[in-house]
């Protein structure tokens, strides 16, 4: 089957993997090179990156809008496109192109979590599973018919770096299946239990001590590793990477003893936190030769 393969971050790089060792990939499309590291070089993306070391054409508009844009997508008579974390709006004309359109793999079990960050957003509301879903793509944001879905439990532990990892290669092993099973039966998404997942912001990631322990617990875990949720400790920026729920009670923000801290109610657990300029470490080597203050901000 001729492909073209539409991704751009870590997550989609599993998927062009699996799809090269079995179709005939005809182009790679990914966003622009961007500015990175100290120098800010142009740095090209992950999904690009692997594209030319695997010798596949690659292919980096800054949009799609344009009338040349669609007539070389066109142009390359593709059977169909797969599309995973792609970043870009595919117009209709793109979505029209190959021969059986275009098939999307989203980190979510549709209606629930459509839109850019369903791993953060299905770990920070508490879910206890989520999956990968095999849609036919249309206009809308994430509201075309699904063709098959794979839904994972959620573990108590589990932070979005490792959950994204499982469902990328979850997402890689179903569009193998969904393109041997083509033409599969599209079930439309369901009206009801629709719920959006917004692009996380910076500005949600700082720890309120006084929220209740679950709730800080989920932040914690679903903003690891990036942006990671953060506090103050000694007028220090400090990143807290991974927790768990423990027993305890105290002030909000209260230190109780090693790592675990008193929150609105209940506590929390830190195993593993960052400190500015330093590699992420586990509770033990934090803790040695830092000294916490009795209270965190």
């Amino acid at each position: 089957m001729k492909i073209v393969f539409m991704g751009t971050p870590d997550f989609s790089v599993p998927v062009l993997d699996a799809l090269a060792q079995h179709h005939d990939i005809v182009a790679v499309y990914s966003q622009p090179p961007r500015p990175a590291g100290r120098g800010k070089a142009d740095r090209p993306s992950p999904v690009q990156a692997r594209a030319q070391v695997l010798g596949l054409p690659t292919r980096h508009p800054v949009s799609l809008r344009s009338d040349e844009a669609q007539a070389e997508f066109a142009a390359l008579g593709a059977d169909i496109a797969v599309v995973v974390a792609y970043g870009l709006i595919l117009p209709q004309a793109v979505l029209d192109a190959p021969r059986l359109g275009c098939l999307n793999i989203h980190a979510s079990l549709l209606p629930r979590w459509r839109g850019a960050a369903p791993i953060h957003r299905a770990i920070m509301a508490g879910d206890t599973e989520t999956g990968i879903c095999i849609m036919q793509m249309e206009a809308g944001l994430d509201t075309g018919p699904v063709l098959l879905r794979q839904s994972t439990p959620i573990g108590d532990e589990e932070t979005t770096a490792d959950l994204h990892d499982r469902l990328s290669a979850m997402g890689a092993a179903l569009i193998l299946q969904a393109l041997d099973k083509l033409p599969l039966q599209a079930t439309p998404q369901a009206e009801s239990g629709v719920t959006y997942a917004s692009k996380i912001d910076k500005s949600e990631s700082r720890i309120d001590w006084t929220r209740p322990a679950a709730e800080v617990d989920r932040k914690i875990r679903g903003l690891s590793p990036f942006p990671g949720a953060w506090c103050n400790i000694g007028g220090e920026r400090v990143k807290l990477l991974r927790s768990r729920l423990t027993i305890g009670q105290g002030a909000p923000g209260q230190v109780l003893h090693g790592l675990t801290i008193a929150c609105g109610t209940g506590a929390v657990e830190i195993t593993q936190a960052q400190r500015e300029g330093k590699r992420p470490a586990s509770a033990a080597d934090f803790l040695r030769g830092f000294t916490l203050p009795p209270l965190l901000d």
